[in-house]
């Protein structure tokens, strides 16, 4: 039996249709022994039936409450929730067509362009004819690619670039005006090459050589600008050399690299194998494996020393090699690699020096995090900027 509040507070529950089976056979057999204060009765007079009506008719009037079934009131609830829903769809639909008309009215919508994602260098150049046509290598199908006045350029299987001379272009007087072909390498590029000597030259980023087409006289004669490793194919009859930011570098069979990028002060030689001689002006310094020599770009010094080969020659091996290297040259090879722009808030960041190792084929910002993890500088990405913070 339960008590006229239970019996009050189960009402409302039903009332609502939350009252489960149990609770309604409970309301059904409540026989509660309450009177209405101006109502009385007697199991003999009245009929128990009529009494119970009346006491349901006197609790809604009270309540001001309508029975109705739980259909009725699911029905009633769900279309609360829908009318609710549908005013706010509406309001909120008329709130975006108002603020679109306003953009229409007050601004001239321009599209965004797309940016392209910062992603690591890859074998990218283009090969400039003395007859002016340019190719671009990085697209250019294998197989031949010029074949002129003696002179065949193809493109190897491997993505290097071979040069092949005919007996008619060697034996061409010594007095006839050289033609002189140009390989170039974007910012994000690199390249190999066989010239028609058989030497083999590769091409960092941002680099190029200028050679005559063949190799006439008695020395062979490239212009550098950037950085390139070459493995000069042996003539001692023949002298390899390469001029770069007013040094040059004399060798007849060897295996060296040279750093002459136009933002670099300095022009450095490093040798791995044979012999060279730098000369700049008046000056001139011989080296040896191992070694290696710095000509500044005024020509007053040529200073020769140890060689870090295993710094010097990471880019062609395919890695960043820091031992203790200023922040401003590690940049300048992420910038030249990646092709990005380098920027500095804080000019007291310079100082820092980092080291380590890490592939050149993995994002940038694996590269910036890593250096991050030193937590002397901090670094953003902005479109095609990455800016250095302390």
């Amino acid at each position: 039996m339960i008590t006229k509040n239970e019996f009050l507070a189960l009402y409302e529950k039903y009332m609502s249709g939350q009252c489960t089976d149990a609770e309604k056979r409970l309301l059904d057999t409540y026989r509660d022994e309450m009177q209405l204060a101006d109502e009385g009765w007697n199991d003999d007079v009245v009929n128990e039936a009529d009494v119970r009506a009346r006491i349901w008719q006197r609790l809604n009037e009270n309540r001001n409450v309508v029975p109705v079934s739980k259909y009725k009131i699911y029905k009633s609830r769900w279309l609360q929730v829908a009318a609710v829903l549908l005013v706010a769809l509406l309001a909120g639909l008329l709130f975006i067509l108002n603020k679109r008309n306003q953009r229409t009215d007050n601004v001239t919508l321009t599209a965004i362009p797309h940016q392209k994602p910062i992603v690591p260098g890859a074998n990218k150049a283009y090969l400039t004819l003395a007859n002016g046509l340019k190719i671009v290598l990085d697209d250019a199908k294998n197989g031949a690619l010029a074949n002129q006045s003696g002179i065949k350029v193809s493109k190897a299987g491997n993505g290097v670039l071979v040069y092949h001379f005919t007996k008619s272009a060697t034996n061409k007087t010594a007095n006839a005006l050289p033609e002189f072909n140009t390989i170039t390498t974007p910012r994000g590029g690199q390249y190999q090459v066989v010239l028609g000597d058989g030497t083999r030259v590769w091409l960092n980023a941002a680099s190029s050589i200028r050679f005559p087409q063949p190799f006439n006289g008695h020395e062979r004669l490239i212009e550098l600008t950037g950085e390139a490793y070459f493995e000069v194919a042996k003539d001692k009859t023949h002298p390899f050399i390469v001029q770069a930011n007013g040094t040059k570098v004399q060798v007849y069979g060897t295996h060296f690299n040279v750093n002459a990028y136009p933002d670099n002060s300095n022009v450095t030689t490093t040798l791995l194998e044979g012999s060279v001689q730098m000369s700049n002006n008046s000056r001139a310094a011989m080296l040896v494996p191992g070694e290696q020599g710095v000509s500044t770009k005024t020509g007053s010094t040529i200073s020769v020393s140890r060689a870090d080969i295993q710094q010097t020659m990471a880019w062609k091996n395919g890695f960043f090699i820091f031992h203790d290297l200023n922040i401003v040259d590690v940049m300048k090879q992420v910038g030249r690699w990646y092709d990005v722009d380098i920027e500095y808030q804080d000019n007291d960041v310079k100082n820092n020096e980092f080291g380590g190792t890490i592939s050149r084929y993995k994002s940038i910002t694996e590269l910036m995090d890593i250096m991050q993890l030193t937590r002397s500088v901090h670094y953003k990405i902005e479109g095609r900027r990455v800016i250095i913070m302390k």
